[in-house]
């Protein structure tokens, strides 16, 4: 493996959105620096079945329901 092209491959903290931290290793940021997830596998319909609540504050999914209030959404 070549020297010197890599990037640098240490230890940060991940916060869920339940605000739980994981340690993982990654190449974003520095070593301890905290990255907030927006979004993550315990809200995520992919990962949750569907079955979880849509954490949405006034965004696409508020101004659909909205817009077609009176049509039954």
């Amino acid at each position: 493996m070549k020297k010197e092209i890599h990037p640098d491959y240490h230890t940060i903290n991940v916060k869920m959105t339940d605000g739980t931290v994981v340690e993982m290793k990654s190449t974003w940021g520095a070593e301890g620096d905290q990255l907030a997830l927006d979004i993550d596998p315990s809200v995520h319909p992919a990962w949750t079945g569907g079955n979880s609540r849509l954490m949405d504050t006034g965004g696409r999914v508020s101004k659909f329901k909205n817009k077609y209030a009176g049509l039954g959404f």
